[in-house]
This record gives C-alpha cells, sequence and structure tokens, in this order.
C-alpha cells in the first residue's frame, strides 16, 4: 500500500487524477478550520513563553526530529533553556504525559523517547499541545518551548514558524490529500519564519540542512567507545521505519557499508523480536536511531543504529537566535506591563 502511495504522490502515478475530488473536499474543511481560527471562533492560546512551531505541510517524515534536537542544542549553547511538547504520535494519552529518561516508545512515542534520550530535554507529551505546553512550564519552569510537529495545531499560537522539507523529494505533485502528501497548500511556505531543505539544494530564502553520521552504536546497550566494534565492510541487513526509507539507504552505501538487503517500513511501525529476527537471518541488522529506541527491550547482540546530527548554516543560527531574542524579549515587556 506505502509503494502505491509513494507512486501516485511522487512519481506521477495517475489514480491521482481519481483523487483529485476528495482533495477538493479537504481543502475546503481545512480552509474553514483555518477561518475559524482567524476570526476568533476558535481561540488560539498564547504561552508567556516563545513558542517555536517545527513541522512541515507534507505527510511523512522530513526530518523535523534531528531539527528539534538541533534547536535544542543551540538554544542550550546560547544560554535558554529549552522544553519540548509533541503529540506523542500512535500513543493513546489521557492528558498529558512527563516523557522521562528511559521511557519507552509504546508509553510516550517514538520519537520522544528518542529526544530525550539523546538530550534528556524537558519533554511532555500529550494530545491537547496547549495543555503539554501549559504542563511543561509548571514543571520544568522553561524559557523556550519546542513543538515538535504541529504546524497545523493552531490552538497554540506560535512566534516561530519553521518547516522542514525534503530536499529530495520536496512537495511531491504539489496536490492536497489524498491525491498528493500536502497537509497544506504549498501557499503555506510564504507565512512561515523559516524554510529548512534537508538533503537537498535549498532554494532563495530557504537553509540547507544536512544529517552527518555519529558512530554505529549496539541497539541492546548504551556502551561506551571502545566496548564494541562493527565493520561496516561485512554484509548486513538494514531495515527503517521512517517517513523516506531510501534516503536513510542511500547515506549508507555512501559511508560503504554493504547492504545485503534493505527493508522499509511504514513511519512509527511497530516491532517485534521474531519479526525483526526473521528479516535479519542472522546477519547484522542496522536500523536508525528512532528504530531502535522501539528495539531496546529484545534487541539481539548483532542489532546497531546509526545515529545522525543537523548541520545547519551559521547564517541560520544567526537568524533564529535574533528572532527568537526579539520576542523573548516583547513577550518579557508584555507580561511586566500587565503586572
Amino acid at each position: 500500500m506505502q509503494a502505491l502511495v509513494n507512486k501516485i504522490w511522487y512519481q506521477g502515478h495517475p489514480l491521482r487524477w481519481l483523487l483529485l475530488p476528495l482533495s477538493g473536499v479537504f481543502a475546503v474543511i481545512t480552509y474553514v478550520r483555518r477561518a475559524l481560527f482567524r476570526l476568533g471562533f476558535k481561540p488560539q492560546t498564547a504561552m508567556p513563553v516563545p513558542v517555536i512551531v517545527v513541522g512541515n505541510i507534507t505527510v511523512g517524515g522530513s526530518g523535523k526530529t534531528p531539527t528539534v534536537i538541533y534547536l535544542i542544542e543551540l538554544l542550550r549553547q546560547h544560554g535558554f533553556h529549552p522544553g519540548v511538547i509533541s503529540r506523542g504520535y500512535g500513543v493513546d494519552i489521557q492528558g498529558v504525559k512527563t516523557v522521562n529518561l528511559g521511557a519507552s516508545a509504546v508509553e510516550v512515542g517514538d520519537e520522544p523517547a528518542m529526544i530525550v534520550a539523546r538530550t534528556q530535554v524537558p519533554m511532555v507529551v500529550g494530545a491537547k499541545r496547549v495543555d503539554a505546553a501549559n504542563a511543561l512550564i509548571a514543571e520544568f519552569g522553561v524559557d523556550v518551548i519546542i513543538c515538535d510537529d504541529g504546524l497545523q495545531h493552531y490552538a497554540l499560537a506560535r512566534d516561530i514558524e519553521l518547516v522542514v522539507i525534503d530536499g529530495q523529494r520536496g512537495l511531491g505533485n504539489g496536490l492536497l490529500l489524498p491525491a498528493g502528501p500536502l497537509r497544506e497548500g504549498a501557499w503555506r511556505l510564504d507565512t512561515v519564519d523559516f524554510i529548512v531543505s534537508n538533503g537537498g539544494p535549498a532554494a532563495k530564502g530557504q537553509f540547507e540542512m544536512q544529517l552527518t553520521p555519529t558512530a554505529v552504536k549496539p541497539v541492546k546497550c548504551d556502551a561506551t567507545s571502545g566496548e564494541y566494534t562493527f565493520d561496516k565492510s561485512q554484509p548486513l541487513v538494514a531495515m527503517a521505519g521512517i517517513g523516506n526509507p531510501a534516503r536513510f539507504f542511500e547515506s549508507l552505501r555512501a559511508q560503504g557499508y554493504q547492504l545485503a538487503f534493505c527493508h522499509g517500513f511504514d513511519d512509527h511501525q511497530a516491532y517485534d523480536k521474531t519479526q525483526l529476527g526473521d528479516l535479519a537471518q542472522g546477519l547484522p541488522l542496522l536500523m536508525t536511531e528512532k528504530d531502535a529506541v522501539k528495539c531496546r527491550d529484545f534487541a539481539q547482540e548483532n542489532w546497531w543504529y546509526l545515529a545522525v546530527n543537523a548541520k545547519l548554516s551559521p547564517q541560520f543560527d544567526e537568524q533564529l537566535l535574533a528572532r527568537l531574542r526579539e520576542v523573548a524579549a516583547a513577550k518579557q515587556g508584555n507580561f511586566h506591563g500587565i503586572r
């Protein structure tokens, strides 16, 4: 099914025209919804601290999570104390839930578990992002909120919008769901503060981001450097349950890994020991970091993951920090004015 969807959205399959009437219905629904917020019939809730929304206008992964991790580290380096909120995709969370270090993907979602495991950032997940943001401020006293996804969650007022697009696949056929991959029209890019192109050339006004690989690490344990070795010349099986698995496989080949077999799963796919054991067939199994957080409880000795770090330009850092300081100063002034 996913293969057919990719052909329709990214390879010009003619079935897209049959779905176009449904895209028209989707366009009307989303237009009305945005209008209700714009006209005040649906309320937006502003936070007392700056809110940065990291999202996209396409369905599927585009590199939001590495971008969020990059922002966490950038803001910390410049004296901020950021926290993160997220929906917790695929998890039925009643109210809000704090993401503690060591939390499983089953409890909080794969991306929140990965973000906290990597950064130990304060993080709260919940279906209602306004509630999650309020809980994050109350529990941790953060001075910046990063909203992982949620560009279309207009109930939460935002101060900075950052959109990540797939630099290789772009906006696909440019059509709205279900005929195309777009949640909102391409016009939406003209309204955001920053556009980051992941893994592809950046158009005028955009910032290019590259994902640089780190060392291969075992899924089963957090071994320290020197306690394990990985020979990239050996045949292995590669797997990825992300928005664009082909990107991961291509990067492995470019680094010289010998891929005997590759298997792409749906984004946010759940796994079990038997399923992946059958897939690997005794060969080393190499996966993404997001997959690894879902496999740690049942990982085998020869299961590995490759983490990546986002790399953006100094110009991006400067412009985002300048905008953030401007917003923070305005919010602080408004707060003191109210008092």
